[in-house]
């Protein structure tokens, strides 16, 4: 069985993914003379979240479901509406640093602990630290990078099968 410890690592791998595909998307608003901020309000389509929200649910998760699987305090969340590019840059760069400091000893070993979370208004499961991890953040993390992703690709930002590992494999 993987150790819980192993998300902290996928989990900051997908922060350095967020961080380079966000510069190259400003990269490229700049050059085509789009602001930071149209570009954070790209959407796939109409009625789906834009690149901003992406962003703050994949820096949101990472800290805040290690946090929780770990017991310990959960960093407070950022709004992606109200996170400028320099915004997110910091928010990532924090969520790096609370996660290099999760320990093994805090968060292996956890894998049953039981965690009850709101999820909107729609339920409220307890499920084990381990079911959390694997299933629902994971998932929801590697979905909202896809789709942070897709929206820079969508608009023409040069991306990639090899931007996907910017800090190698």
């Amino acid at each position: 069985m993987t150790s819980l410890y192993s998300f902290v690592e996928i989990y900051t791998r997908a922060l350095d993914v967020a961080e380079h595909i966000l510069g190259k998307g400003v990269t490229f608003a700049s050059e085509k003379g789009i602001t930071e901020q149209d570009m954070l309000g790209w959407r796939l389509v109409e009625d789906m979240n834009p690149l901003s929200f992406q962003l703050a649910v994949i820096i949101n998760f990472s800290n805040g479901w290690t946090a929780r699987a770990a017991g310990v305090v959960v960093p407070e969340s950022i709004e992606g509406a109200a996170t400028d590019v320099a915004g997110f840059k910091t928010a990532i760069a924090d969520a790096r640093t609370f996660l290099s400091g999760i320990t093994p000893a805090q968060i292996n070993d956890r894998d049953e602990a039981p965690i009850t979370f709101k999820i909107g208004d729609i339920m409220e499961p307890t499920l084990p630290a381990g079911r959390w991890l694997t299933g629902f953040a994971t998932t929801n993390i590697h979905f909202h990078l896809s789709m942070a992703y897709a929206i820079l690709r969508m608009k023409g930002v040069p991306l990639g099968k090899i931007d996907l590992f910017p800090s190698g494999l």
